[in-house]
């Protein structure tokens, strides 16, 4: 039970853009820390590190036999002390993101992770201890203690590791090794990515750049783009397999001496979600890939006056597509009138990020591709990292980012160790928030062919969200499974690649050699294996909350969404969902979720434009 900074909820750099001119919000991270060299930095981490010593000596091997209230103040020391470490750790991560090729902010990010593992090294017993207390004695302190019921639920999911639970000796060298483990290749990684540069025509572009250019008008252009796109990750395909590879076999190692029964397990119970719950998302969803993915892509292909797509068509515009350049204001109004017709107590919250200078929209060389939202800690408040190029997707990514934000914002006030909800309910927010953004701008559309384009860029978003991203999983799971029998080769692992994206993408594609190496792009194979799922999950599970929100059968819907919102990590998507007559175990749920994407689809075959 290692020390886990909170991390960045990415969004997939294949559907975030690059380039354009215009002034676009920067943030403003003084709110964490004003610079490196901030005294308040320095003083923090050195009043950690002497808390955590004094800590360690004064509870090291006596949580079981203290009352509940001593241990409820414990656990209120412990978490002050996480949250310093969160907020030197989110500052480093900003930072990195901002540029990745500037060796300072690289230097200083592997500082911070070395001085934060060191200091954590002291604060590592405690979970260890924690989860060595048998049920019925903490069953005996929550009874006699208030303030200790409060940290219950972070205690029942710190358990849910219990089994897997190595001793202290060991647990203290995997932690200890983190930061020349697998951080040290995560970072090679990004900054391998960030320096590359490719080549599209004459140009030369940034990775972000140049996957914008896959969703440009032109056909040739977005060919160039593709191409160039191959032969820059085809050139570094040896690295990023090692990376893979070494990756893949440190996690086999350390699944095994935990006793994980398989690769996504400890995933699954990060995301305090049964294992069989997934695998009844993943079955859906591929049941499902003909209906929804083949059956889009053939009507694609029919609009664009093509007999097969190619991979670079995927994200094509579609010949009555708005493809002028949406500005800045416009974007923010688009989305806060949205979320304001929902709910003025989300838009008013909205409303902060940008009020204050919370959002970092411009893309540049260096900076992380994609976007994300970083809660940071609740003692200051989140921030977005958007690639803005002022496209209706752009728009759409901005609404999800928001929603990201909007959600941590809220979770606040459950405190660091109880405000971080798993990856699967993550998303929701994010997802609604888009949703809520598109219909607004769908309602406000009166040209057929304009509600066509909008209707369809809206399926794209959700088959990239829920049958990308479920293809994805199987990648992941196939490429983790055979690594058991040994290292992959970089063509291997493009195999495996193109076998999910036919499945799953259907027969309307023509796929070239040379999309058998896109696998290398994906960040978060590398930053969080099988991580992808969420993304489907949040989106079926938003498709089923948004058609009760319809229905209208649930009085006080938007304030039930907002307590769904500030709960954070408290409660589980069970209890969660249950105020709104859902439950994701069941498997009509999936269904429910699946169905909308197909109706949209039926919309759109049925469309004589």
């Amino acid at each position: 039970m290692t020390h886990q900074t909170r991390q960045p909820i990415p969004r997939d750099a294949a559907v975030q853009g690059g380039g354009g001119h215009e002034a676009l919000p920067a943030w403003d991270l003084s709110d964490l820390y004003a610079g490196f060299d901030d005294p308040k930095l320095a003083a923090d981490l050195d009043r950690v590190e002497d808390e955590a010593s004094a800590f360690r000596a004064t509870y090291v091997d006596k949580l079981a036999g203290l009352p509940g209230d001593a241990l409820a103040l414990a656990l209120e020391v412990y978490e002050r002390m996480e949250e310093v470490l969160g907020r030197v750790m989110s500052f480093a991560g900003l930072k990195f993101s901002e540029n990745a090729e500037d060796g300072e902010n690289g230097r200083f990010y592997q500082t911070m992770q070395e001085r934060g593992t060191v200091i954590s090294s002291h604060m590592l017993f405690f979970t260890l201890e924690l989860n060595r207390i048998e049920d019925s004695v903490l069953e005996e302190k929550f009874a006699g203690s208030a303030a200790l019921s409060r940290f219950r639920p972070w205690l029942r999911d710190l358990r849910v590791f219990r089994p897997h639970q190595l001793d202290d000796e060991l647990e203290r060298l995997l932690h200890e090794k983190e930061v020349t483990g697998r951080s040290a290749w995560n970072r090679l990684f990004d900054e391998t990515v960030a320096g590359m540069r490719v080549k599209v025509g004459e140009e030369s572009l940034t990775v972000s750049a140049a996957l914008n250019k896959l969703s440009d008008a032109d056909r040739s252009v977005r060919a160039a783009a593709a191409v160039g796109i191959s032969a820059a990750f085809a050139e570094r395909q040896k690295l990023f397999s090692l990376i893979t590879n070494t990756l893949a076999k440190d996690k086999q190692i350390i699944d095994a001496w935990r006793h994980y029964p398989r690769p996504a397990s400890y995933r699954n119970r990060s995301n305090m979600v049964e294992d069989e719950v997934v695998d009844a998302l993943v079955s859906a969803v591929e049941a499902s890939y003909p209906r929804l993915a083949h059956r889009y892509y053939t009507l694609k292909a029919k609009w664009l006056g093509l007999e097969k797509l190619q991979h670079w068509d995927r994200n094509a515009p579609l010949p009555d597509e708005d493809d002028s350049k949406i500005p800045w204001p416009v974007a923010t109004k688009r989305v806060l009138d949205a979320y304001a017709g929902f709910s003025p107590e989300l838009a008013k919250v909205g409303q902060k990020f940008f009020d204050h200078a919370w959002i970092d929209a411009a893309p540049r060389p260096g900076k992380s591709g994609g976007a994300f939202a970083h809660p940071t800690v609740p003692s200051a408040h989140p921030y977005l990292l958007l690639n803005y190029h002022g496209k209706t997707r752009d728009v759409m990514t901005l609404a999800h980012e928001l929603g990201h934000g909007v959600h941590q914002v809220l979770a606040a006030e459950q405190g660091y160790l109880m405000s971080g909800t798993p990856l699967t309910l993550a998303e929701t927010a994010s997802v609604f928030g888009e949703m809520m953004t598109f219909r607004s701008v769908l309602d406000a559309t009166t040209d057929v062919r304009k509600r066509r384009a909008l209707l369809a860029g809206k399926v794209e978003d959700m088959l990239n969200t829920v049958v990308r991203q479920i293809a994805f999983y199987q990648f992941e799971a196939a490429l983790h499974d055979e690594r058991r029998k040994g290292e992959l080769t970089p063509e291997r692992i493009g195999e495996i690649w193109m076998e999910v994206q036919v499945r799953s993408l259907g027969p309307a594609f023509d796929f070239t050699p040379d999309y058998a190496v896109y696998w290398a792009y994906i960040p978060h194979f590398v930053h969080t294996p099988f991580y992808v799922y969420a993304y489907a999950f949040g989106d079926c599970l938003v498709n089923a909350l948004y058609g009760v929100f319809q229905e209208g059968g649930i009085p006080d819907f938007q304030q039930k969404y907002l307590e769904l919102l500030r709960a954070g990590g408290t409660k589980r998507h069970k209890e969660l969902l249950a105020p709104f007559g859902l439950d994701a175990s069941e498997p009509a749920f999936w269904a429910k979720g699946l169905d909308v994407i197909s109706g949209f689809i039926d919309e759109l075959e049925q469309d004589p434009a």
